[in-house]
């Protein structure tokens, strides 16, 4: 994950997977701690199955953990295209703090694979940061 807070490989993140009866892993979120600044930044949230609460889940269980471990904000960071994301994050609390102008260009350099057009028609240029105090 290449986002302009750093460059993440996922699995070696601390974070929490929803798993289902059968041991099928339907939801997972990835974090990472800065405890100098007392930040949590999520990296990753993913749920296969949406509308059934399962991000919200996730979401909470690692809120819990950043105030134990000492952070008193959450953080994320993602496009301009990711109408979803914005939606999700904001019902729950998270505002809109910086707006990183061609980020996604400089993202690109490293990882030219992102495309330059999401699927629902949006260009993706800017990143936008999230965040909400614990």
């Amino acid at each position: 994950m290449i986002v302009s807070s750093g460059v993440y490989h996922c699995l070696e993140l601390d974070g929490y997977a929803s798993v289902t009866s059968d041991r099928f892993i339907n939801g997972m979120i990835t974090f990472v701690t800065r405890l100098p600044e007392s930040i949590c930044e999520i990296i990753s949230l993913d749920s296969l199955q949406k509308g059934k609460g399962i991000g919200s889940q996730l979401l909470i269980e690692s809120e819990q953990t950043a105030m134990l471990a000492g952070c008193r904000e959450m953080r994320m960071i993602t496009t301009n295209d990711n109408l979803e994301a914005l939606r999700f994050y904001q019902k729950r609390g998270y505002r809109l703090t910086a707006v990183y102008p061609d980020a996604v260009h400089q993202a690109r350099l490293r990882k030219p694979s992102i495309p330059l057009v999401a699927e629902n028609g949006i260009p993706i240029r800017d990143e936008l940061l999230l965040s909400k105090l614990l």
